[in-house]
């Protein structure tokens, strides 16, 4: 099997996911991950997908652009698995939270200090509607901590880093947010 990664992007409407998958189905290809999001009114989304041998990646572009009827954007590369990249280090998920007026350079600022630490953003998700409104402007983390950071010090920097930038901040485990934020 050969696996490949396809990114769509376009004006979002109804039925861009359905189309797209269709074209995977009758092609014989597997969805084995997909992430898609809405920006604005953007419609983007990421699929690994396994199938077939034969298929290269610019008949796999063809087949989606002449099977899907909404004029998208498609790219698709061939997906290598590629080892030593620090996925197989011994991490704890947590969520960092940010609210505070908007400007430049928050999303820059907060990922600085991750990235000194070596943590890993998995998930980013920010909306900032402008503004000095705080409640309107949110920036939410998803983050892999190596077990090897010593937390008080990234905790630490995080709430300096956020001082600075005018944020508040919130530092919690993934399975503690998850706890407080669930709907019942």
């Amino acid at each position: 099997m050969k696996k490949f990664i396809i990114t769509v992007l376009g004006q979002d409407r109804p039925g861009i996911i359905a189309a797209v998958s269709k074209v995977l189905l009758e092609l014989d290809y597997n969805i084995e991950e997909v992430s898609q999001t809405i920006l604005q009114d953007q419609f983007s989304c990421f699929f690994i997908v396994a199938g077939p041998e034969r298929i290269s990646s610019a008949q796999l572009v063809k087949a989606l652009e002449e099977g899907v009827s909404f004029n998208l954007f498609f790219q698709v590369r061939e997906f290598e698995k590629q080892a030593g990249l620090g996925r197989e280090r011994a991490c704890e998920p947590f969520v960092v939270t940010t609210r505070g007026p908007d400007r430049k350079g928050l999303v820059a600022g907060i990922t600085a200090v991750f990235a000194a630490f070596e943590v890993n953003v998995a998930q980013l998700r920010a909306v900032f509607r402008g503004g000095d409104e705080p409640l309107n402007n949110t920036m939410i983390y998803e983050v892999d901590i190596p077990s090897s950071v010593d937390q008080k010090e990234l905790r630490r920097a995080l709430s300096e880093r956020a001082r600075e930038l005018n944020l508040e901040i919130s530092i919690q485990h993934r399975n503690i947010f998850e706890a407080m934020n669930r709907i019942l």
